[in-house]
């Protein structure tokens, strides 16, 4: 029982490691673009960060679900409305994806 707790734990580690690698890695001219020309405007932040800044509220969303993995219901770490958070995390990381992806695609095709 013990090692089925330890290894879904080291899954969800994982996979949470590998979904907050997995856009700087893919993105990584897209951001350097984007914060090349940085001012403080509402027109640059909304259009130039808001999908980094959506994947980053689902990765936060899903800090409670990786650290409750494999724990009891009543444990304290075990967050009240876990599919909630769950759910949040995968919507906002999703969503962020989507939007990045077409910044991504909107700088290559006009580089800064």
């Amino acid at each position: 029982m013990a090692r089925r707790r330890r290894n879904a734990q080291l899954v969800g580690l994982a996979g949470f490691g590998l979904a907050a690698a997995l856009p700087p890695a893919l993105w990584h001219r897209a951001i350097g673009a984007i914060a090349s020309d940085f001012r403080l405007e509402v027109e640059y932040l909304v259009t130039g960060w808001t999908g980094y800044g959506l994947i980053g509220a689902g990765l936060l969303f899903l800090v409670p679900v990786v650290v409750s993995i494999g724990r009891s219901p009543e444990s304290r770490l075990y967050p009240r409305s876990r599919n909630a958070y769950a759910g949040w995390g995968v919507v906002l990381y999703l969503l962020g994806v989507a939007l990045a992806s077409q910044v991504a695609a909107v700088t290559a095709v006009h580089p800064v």
